[in-house]
């Protein structure tokens, strides 16, 4: 079964930057969208930033100006570049990819999340 695997979490100065990276162990086909979320503790799983079809960049009023994303399309892989980073941006940070099938099934695939911690 194909995993996520994210990396580029850890421990930031505010202000600082971070990059995340999601990929999948397998191949993945008909990807419809990619995107991150986040969970901090006690709250609950929040939309960060997502590429819809055609590439779209949607985000969360909170990361806009200062997050990123974007995609390898040869690599499938989707990427979170987290700049003038606040204590606030920390959470768990978890990518998600959908994929659609020419019948119209919807299936997400979920990564296992990596932490990210900014001290102020």
């Amino acid at each position: 079964q194909v995993q996520l695997v994210e990396s580029g979490g850890g421990l930031v100065q505010a202000g600082g930057s971070l990059r995340l990276s999601c990929a999948p162990s397998g191949s993945i086909s008909s990807i419809n969208g990619m995107g991150w979320y986040r969970q901090a503790p006690g709250n609950e799983r929040e939309l960060v930033a997502e590429l819809t079809t055609g590439d779209r960049a949607i985000y969360a009023d909170s990361v806009k100006g200062r997050f990123t994303i974007s995609r390898d399309n040869a690599k499938n892989t989707v990427y979170l570049q987290m700049s003038n980073l606040r204590a606030e941006d920390t959470a768990v940070y978890v990518c998600k990819i959908q994929t659609r099938s020419r019948y119209g099934w919807v299936l997400n695939y979920w990564g296992q999340g990596t932490q990210v911690t900014v001290s102020s």
